[in-house]
């Protein structure tokens, strides 16, 4: 059952928002994104994410050594993403606060000692927009820091079907994901976690 919103540097944190049926309702329907859109691990100027990733919706997020896009098609299939499930798209219409949906859907997969380091999400068009991540699986640490990079940052521990609004002031504010307590959850078959970020790229 959900609980009382925090505020976390101006991010807004609904713990969760999400319960188990709805949890596993949306890890099903992610399934079937991935079975069309094969996660990658992508290769950046730096090497090798940690990270796992696939995406839905018109455009989704690449990354590689030419740098970071949004991109029509899976860069390995060649094919559209699949369309961003309507599990997903109740959240974003649910707590974004905004008219339009959603064009990109991004699927991180956290496994293996996977984190993702302190960045802001600047590749959208129109930053009026807010960003929504939806946690799936294992508990991760948030770290959230201030628009300018350094300074004081706080942090929480994200829980399955908890649910991040970045939006007004908070809008690119630079964050990550410090680390995961693996087996946490049992959501997920082999242990990790999920996480589905929405945003409005235009």
């Amino acid at each position: 059952m959900a609980t009382q919103e925090i505020d976390l540097r101006g991010v807004r944190v609904l713990p969760g928002l999400l319960g188990p049926e709805a949890q596993a309702a949306m890890l099903a329907d992610l399934r079937e994104v991935a079975r069309a859109a094969p996660v990658m691990r992508p290769v950046t100027r730096r090497g090798p994410m940690s990270v796992r990733m696939t995406s839905a919706g018109r455009l989704g997020w690449v990354a590689d050594r030419r740098g970071y896009r949004y991109e029509p098609l899976h860069p390995e299939t060649g094919q559209p993403w699949p369309p961003i499930p309507d599990s997903v798209l109740a959240v974003w219409r649910a707590v974004s606060g905004v008219e339009a949906d959603p064009d990109s859907c991004l699927v991180n997969l956290y496994r293996e000692g996977a984190k993702m380091g302190m960045h802001q999400d600047r590749d959208e068009g129109d930053f009026s927009y807010p960003v929504v991540s939806i946690s799936l699986g294992d508990e991760a640490l948030f770290r959230v820091g201030s628009v300018e990079r350094g300074g004081k940052t706080a942090s929480i521990w994200l829980r399955s079907g908890d649910v991040a609004v970045m939006g007004g002031a908070a809008r690119l504010v630079h964050h990550g994901i410090d680390r995961v307590r693996d087996g946490s959850s049992t959501l997920i078959d082999g242990g990790g976690r999920i996480n589905v970020t929405l945003r409005v790229v235009r």
